[in-house]
């Protein structure tokens, strides 16, 4: 191999720097006239692919350009305010069910969607919360059954965020109910395009339906499609959630000129300064203290990415930044918050996410969880009490 060569295929971070650079000035002529959103985001990610940064730490055999995490870190400190918001359409797939699938899953599967994942060919969604199972996500009644070949799969999931348009589910199933409830949980890889599958929309206060209830009334699952081993799921569980909130916690803020609702949170503090003089308090000493907390609260974002600091940090951060930051939007909005014109893009874009910050809260664990999560896993402190860690799924007392 050529010294040349030998530098492409393991460049210096600097010179990865100006090559993630370059790619991305050519990510408008590269979109071009698109214009759905599926289409969009489906050319970025091939066109990511093609330049070789789709999976820029994974295994080169599976798609990826096999450098190391400083180059991913690189490569995201890039990115991340200049990716289209399409993007997002990918997002459970690149950020929580494919890194999983990298560390835990069989060869097998490693093979079959990484790859195709990588390069925007398949949407995956999230089969993880229950109408009795959200915080206590561990105490899920979704099951699964052996036949042969096959798993059977029958139960109901609900916010599940894409399902609409996904071709495949990362799916969190009873496979033992005579076990302990974190014990008898099993991950699978469910084809969400079959009989078995009913999708219903969820339509949000915004206006928007991105939820769904998902109904699985003996879908199939391929018997070697399970990620990880039988029984073994909820340690899987834990790892996907914390590839969820490291997503989440580093965020995307993007131009506020684009005017999108996707891929915004938080809102930029950019557009919170043309907000503030257009409502005539940007000299305003409160507004001006609110402003600058804001804005030191969106600089800590990516410098808390950066820092590797545990998951839940950073989402419980990002989701904190996001309520302050609607909430100042709201306040500059005053009666033109509440009511516009149909057609006025630049109210609507700010509704938008003041009914929005709440649910983000709540996405990946609630704030209440992030705490619990740090106070016994980071701090040390005792465990909240479980009487039911220990006892058969199926005898403990349900809704």
């Amino acid at each position: 191999m050529s010294t040349d060569d030998q530098r492409a295929a393991n460049p210096t971070l600097d010179d990865f720097a100006t090559e993630v650079e370059a790619f991305f000035a050519s990510v408008p002529e590269i979109l071009g006239k698109e214009s759905s959103k599926l289409t969009r985001s489906q050319t970025y990610r091939a066109a990511l692919a093609d330049a070789g940064l789709a999976g820029v730490s994974y295994p080169t055999e599976f798609g990826g350009r096999g450098l190391s995490a400083e180059h991913e870190a690189v490569f995201q400190r890039i990115a991340t305010p200049l990716q289209p918001s399409e993007e997002s359409t990918f997002g459970i797939g690149i950020g929580m069910a494919l890194p999983t699938i990298r560390d835990y899953g069989s060869e097998s599967l490693k093979e079959r969607f990484l790859r195709p994942g990588l390069r925007g060919e398949e949407i995956w969604c999230q089969l993880y919360s229950e109408p009795g199972a959200g915080s206590d996500l561990a105490g899920l009644t979704c099951k699964a059954e052996r036949d042969g070949d096959e798993w059977i799969v029958t139960g109901q999931k609900v916010w599940t965020s894409g399902a609409q348009q996904s071709d495949l589910g990362i799916l969190l199933a009873r496979t033992d109910p005579d076990a302990p409830k974190h014990a008898g949980i099993t991950m699978f890889v469910l084809p969400m395009n079959q009989p078995g599958v009913e999708v219903r929309p969820l339509v949000q206060m915004t206006g928007v339906a991105e939820f769904n209830e998902v109904f699985m009334d003996e879908a199939r699952c391929p018997a070697d499609w399970v990620v990880g081993d039988v029984n073994a799921g909820w340690k899987l569980a834990v790892a996907l959630l914390a590839h969820e909130r490291t997503s989440i916690g580093k965020g995307q803020v993007t131009k506020h000129s684009e005017h999108s609702k996707a891929g915004r949170f938080p809102i930029p503090v950019e557009g919170l300064l043309d907000r503030a003089s257009t409502a005539g308090r940007r000299h305003d000493p409160v507004m001006r203290d609110a402003l600058a907390q804001a804005y030191i609260g969106e600089r800590i974002i990516p410098w808390l990415a950066q820092r590797g600091v545990h998951p839940s940090v950073g989402k419980l951060w990002r989701t904190l930044q996001g309520r302050h930051v609607a909430q100042i939007a709201h306040e500059l909005g005053g009666g033109h918050a509440t009511a516009w014109e149909h057609d006025d893009t630049e109210a609507d874009y700010w509704a938008y996410h003041v009914l929005n910050c709440r649910g983000m809260s709540l996405g990946g664990g609630t704030d209440e969880v992030q705490k619990n999560t740090l106070g016994e896993r980071v701090l040390g402190l005792p465990r909240e009490p479980g009487p039911d860690r220990n006892t058969p799924f199926r005898d403990l007392l349900k809704n």
